[in-house]
């Protein structure tokens, strides 16, 4: 962090997860103090396809927002937030699996989920 000019006092780290890694591509938005952090859109990988995903395509669970997330089987408003959440933690998911370190998914609903989302 000293190597990109260190902290100030303009920026809340509060809310970032300083010892992940970072995408190549990818943007990482700080927060003012007192300002609710915002989510980065993810990089765009080149060849990929810009519009929406069709209806029947996994949700991705690193780029999902609330709304989408809520879509998926057993999943209300709630359980999103709680997966918003330990994706602001932890950084993004790196397997599918890692769905079960998330507060109330349980085998039953990892069954559910599992393939309907992908990382």
């Amino acid at each position: 962090m000293e190597d990109a000019g260190g902290e100030t006092s303009k920026a809340d780290l509060t809310g970032v997860n300083l010892a992940r890694e970072l995408v190549d591509g990818e943007q990482v938005v700080v927060p003012k103090p007192g300002e609710t952090p915002v989510a980065a859109a993810p990089p765009t990988v080149p060849g990929s396809p810009a519009g929406p995903a069709s209806p029947d395509a996994p949700v991705n669970l690193n780029t999902a927002d609330l709304a989408t997330l809520e879509t998926l089987p057993g999943v209300g408003p709630v359980l999103a937030q709680r997966i918003m959440d330990w994706r602001l933690e932890h950084g993004q998911f790196v397997a599918v699996e890692e769905l079960g370190e998330v507060s109330g998914i349980g085998d039953k609903t990892y069954e559910q989920l599992a393939p309907k989302v992908t990382v």
